[in-house]
């Protein structure tokens, strides 16, 4: 409060709140920027989070291609995800569930291909 107007300074009157599905957002959009390279016919990342105060759970559902380092590209989500939930959000994030949904093929044709004999 300023001793001159008497009023409280806007910093110390609110708070602000940023609402689960933004933090969602956020970390759905991190995800796919997270993976080297994203299956063609493969769906977006989705996340959905928990908030509570300033900290926000994630858990994300992905498709990747195949072959591929799925721990390594994994272990990418979850970083990429909590920097960028902390930097555009303000949270901590102290965990980062990811999910594969699905493998796609690569390459042209891989689809096709099915079990030899």
């Amino acid at each position: 409060m300023t001793a001159v107007t008497g009023r409280v300074a806007a910093a110390e009157r609110g708070e602000t709140r940023i609402a689960d599905r933004v933090v969602a957002k956020i970390a759905a959009q991190a995800a796919g920027e997270a993976v080297d390279e994203p299956p063609e016919e493969g769906s977006s990342p989705r996340a959905t989070v928990t908030v509570r105060r300033d900290s926000a759970r994630v858990r994300v559902t992905l498709e990747l291609g195949y072959p591929s380092d799925i721990g390594r590209q994994c272990g990418a989500v979850r970083r990429h995800v909590a920097e960028r939930v902390r930097t555009l959000a303000g949270m901590e994030v102290p965990e980062v569930a990811v999910r594969v949904e699905k493998l796609h093929p690569a390459g042209p044709g891989a689809a096709a291909q099915g079990r030899i004999r």
